[in-house]
């Protein structure tokens, strides 16, 4: 009975060891592969190892059937085009806000409603700009990010070369055929007055939409709430700005929990607007059709000259929203919002104010309640309801639009830190952001409160959404040269046609700027001027700790210093540096001599793109020397990213150290083999005393070395077992116990999870920046007032990336910059 159960438990042994011996050869076979691309790639101090091995196979824009298109499509109304689909409720309103003395302009007030859809929407954003995304996500920064892939704008040097390795990052070189493209990155790249305008131009685009969401919620529901007629105007703005609170009070839930409501709502409301459209045109006039006549639009500047180019402000509020198809472009697909804005919103849009025009031919004085005046009788009640749940769900996409932006400029660090809650597990972009949510709800009551019409809300609202229309004209124009390399009559008949009207329209808006005009830019200002302190405080720290990085020399040293401790456990030091060592370390060693016994510095970068996938989200690099296990660690994210907690943070962290350490060795092999194939097993393996001696180099002694590396044991395995191992162990003529590379592997892999086992610590450098004692008085006004100011009333780092306080340790240093 014994013999069995011996004979079973060997046949086990050898089952085992055959399945370990499989999986060795399969890996070693891999890396053999792989090892002429990993050596073109190593540098001496870059990551381009681990970066060789990233997958290509992501795509953050991939594939969809035409089903799944289809229900994306139908998910779009309710998101996108809330904002736009309210115009209805105020256009008309806006442009005659005085009274219609001639009907022949209400022709041509339409004719030009009319082909400001079809060109600005319909024909630039629909079928020109959606196309610029950046891997599926749009907006102004993804624009900006596409141009930063292509050509080093960024004012902050983290550049590196592996960071195109990533999938989404999707870079093809810079085509020799069109020596155009590559003289513009040229300058781009060599001009810093080119690259801080790039950055001001994306900031204040960025700002204008922070503004929308003030004004978009005021104008909407203070346009719905109009309704009630036998209100006063009083009584309508206490409504709304009632209606306002409870909106920004809810936002905390998220909008996924509504979501499912969105989409038939707005549909319904489409339905409404469309239907009374086709009621008012054959009751009244079906002869406003005749707008679709651009001679109206000649002829109702030539009766009405500067009174018509004034009017082209109210007028133009029939498109805002429409950048909303490309900022939240990263929910959907291209194909799905051109399908929903073509099939539906367009010719619902233009029925419906088609047939307002109508119903202004035959009835001139009521323009100031146009919308709700031309109602049918029976369908008032339902309409107004209807009217007011479109107003909140346009209000809410602009809302979360902005929360969007302000996510996104994080990623950029140009702005303060805040908490971005992630509300959504089915649209990753959807996030809440607590202390702004409360600065927008005081803004738009204010607003609601001191501008009570929405003439004077619309005067402000159209220098915002112009603002931004020009401002992507700009950055896509740039796109076409430089990354697209489109032919440059195309690239000049774009700029020209849709650049030259919508300067028309911001040369009217403007000229409004003392009716409420101002207030747009009262907005950018403030926030860009927020942005620009924290990102150049930002950008000077970076550079500070640039310059004053720690020498390998240093490193050297204090792994042979046998003063310095090391206790257990894994320690996470963060720093702002991509590259080399920060000073905040050698700052810490001479306040605590003790360091752990495996230290990560881990640096949170931010790519330029939106996603970055988990199997490409970590790059290592050992820093020499090895037995002191100090590594880099890079954790790249896209401005879509969330940050995990730390307990999955810290488990993702030590897998893909784990497996840098199998795959580092692995390499080692290999090229020992390929460099000596005759003798194998002595170029692949490691003396044991030579591992002994680097532990202890780290340690000082051999304590850690016994207590958390388990020790092989030469008694326990055959000499079969030896031999099938491939030289995991064997004798040289020494008699010195050896061991391959791929055994070393294994027990650093075990010691990493048993310091992990002892538990993490987080060391974070609490840095203090002040300006140069002979700096200038307005530079010390910056830094030490204004930044300092912002540091203080806005989150900490640890909050942000998600630290736990009972595992924090702070390093105090000052930076002068």
């Amino acid at each position: 009975m014994v013999e069995k159960k011996v004979a079973a438990m060997e046949e086990e042994e050898e089952g085992e060891l055959e399945i370990t011996t499989e999986r060795r050869e399969a890996e070693k076979l891999y890396m053999k592969e792989r090892k002429v691309s990993w050596a073109r790639l190593r540098r001496v101090d870059s990551l381009h190892l681990e970066a060789g091995r990233v997958s290509m196979s992501h795509a953050h824009s991939s594939q969809v059937n035409w089903q799944r298109t289809m229900s994306l499509a139908f998910q779009s109304i309710g998101v996108v085009y809330g904002d736009i689909g309210t115009s209805p409720l105020y256009v008309f309103a806006s442009t005659f806000t005085e009274e219609i003395k001639d009907t022949q302009d209400i022709l041509g007030v339409l004719s030009l409603i009319i082909y400001t859809i079809v060109l600005i929407p319909m024909l630039k954003y629909v079928f020109i700009v959606l196309l610029a995304n950046d891997n599926g996500d749009g907006g102004t920064f993804a624009l900006y990010s596409l141009i930063c892939r292509y050509a080093k704008v960024s004012l902050i040097p983290k550049h590196q070369p592996e960071d195109q390795e990533v999938s989404n990052y999707k870079l093809e070189p810079p085509s020799n055929q069109l020596r155009r493209a590559q003289k513009i990155k040229e300058i781009l790249e060599n001009s810093k007055n080119a690259q801080i305008m790039l950055f001001l131009i994306t900031i204040m685009g960025t700002s204008m939409v922070i503004g929308d969401g003030v004004l978009t919620p005021s104008i909407s529901v203070l346009s719905a709430v109009s309704g009630i007629k036998s209100l006063g105007k009083d009584a309508v703005v206490g409504i709304s700005v009632v209606i306002l609170i409870i909106l920004f009070g809810v936002q905390r839930f998220g909008t996924d929990r509504v979501g499912f409501s969105f989409a038939p709502i707005i549909l319904v409301w489409f339905a409404f607007i469309s239907g009374i459209g086709l009621f008012n045109l054959f009751k009244y006039d079906i002869g406003v059709l005749r707008a679709f006549n651009p001679k109206y639009i000649v002829d109702y500047f030539n009766r009405n000259g500067k009174k018509a180019w004034v009017s082209l402000g109210g007028i133009f509020l029939c498109i805002t929203g429409t950048e909303a198809m490309f900022a939240d472009l990263g929910h959907f697909n291209v194909r799905a919002i051109q399908i929903s804005f073509s099939c539906l919103v367009f010719p619902a849009l233009l029925t419906a104010y088609s047939g307002q025009a109508a119903y202004l031919m035959k009835q001139p004085d009521h323009v100031a309640n146009v919308f709700y005046d031309s109602i049918p009788g029976p369908l008032y009640w339902p309409m107004f309801v209807v009217a007011v749940a479109a107003a909140i769900i346009a209000s809410q996409a602009m809302i979360s639009g902005a929360f969007a932006i302000i996510s996104q400029s994080l990623t950029l660090g140009c702005f303060p830190r805040v908490k971005v809650v992630n509300t959504s597990a089915k649209y990753e972009g959807q996030v809440y952001i607590p202390e702004v949510n409360y600065m927008l709800m005081i803004a738009c009551v204010l607003v609601t409160a001191c501008f009570k019409t929405t003439t004077n809300i619309g005067n402000a609202y159209g220098i915002a959404v112009v603002s931004v229309m020009v401002i992507t004209t700009c950055m896509l124009t740039l796109i076409m040269l430089v990354i697209w390399k489109t032919s440059i009559w195309w690239i000049v008949l774009f700029f020209t046609i849709f650049g030259s009207i919508e300067l028309l329209y911001l040369s009217s808006v403007y000229y409004k700027f003392k009716q409420g005009g101002f207030l747009p830019l009262v907005f950018a200002a403030v926030l860009m001027t927020v942005m620009i302190i924290w990102h150049y405080v930002h950008k000077q720290r970076y550079m500070y700790e640039l310059k004053n990085k720690v020498s390998i020399e240093f490193i050297r040293d204090l792994a042979a210093n046998r003063s310095i401790s090391r206790v257990p456990g894994v320690a996470l030091l963060y720093s702002e540096l991509v590259q080399g060592i920060p000073p905040i370390l050698s700052h810490f060693v001479e306040n605590i001599p003790c360091i752990h016994s495996v230290l990560v510095l881990v640096s949170i970068k931010n790519l330029p793109i939106s996603k970055v996938a988990l199997e490409e989200r970590f790059l290592f690099r050992q820093v020499e020397p090895r037995g002191f296990r100090m590594f880099r660690c890079i954790v790249r994210y896209g401005y879509k990213d969330k940050i995990e907690e730390a307990h999955e943070f810290e488990r993702q962290l030590v897998d893909n150290l784990k497996e840098f350490i199998r795959h580092e060795y692995f390499f080692l092999e290999a090229e020992n083999n390929d460099r000596n194939p005759k003798n194998e097993t002595a170029n692949n393996s490691v003396p044991h005393s030579t591992l002994l001696a680097e532990v202890g180099q780290a340690k000082g002694s051999t304590i850690l070395m016994e207590e958390s590396l388990p020790q092989p044991n030469p008694s326990n395995l055959s000499s079969n077992s030896i031999q099938s191992f491939h030289g995991v162990m064997s004798t040289n003529s020494s008699n010195r116990t050896v061991f391959s590379p791929i055994q070393v592997a294994e027990e650093e892999m075990q010691y990493v999870q048993k310091a992990m086992e002892r538990g993490a610590v987080y060391l974070l450098g609490e840095a203090e920046v002040v300006a140069e004692p002979k700096s200038s008085v307005f530079k010390k006004i910056v830094i030490n007032y204004a930044y300092s100011f912002l540091r203080k009333n806005f989150r900490q780092g640890e909050k942000i990336m998600a630290i736990p306080r009972n595992r924090l340790l702070r390093v105090g240093m000052t930076y002068e910059i």
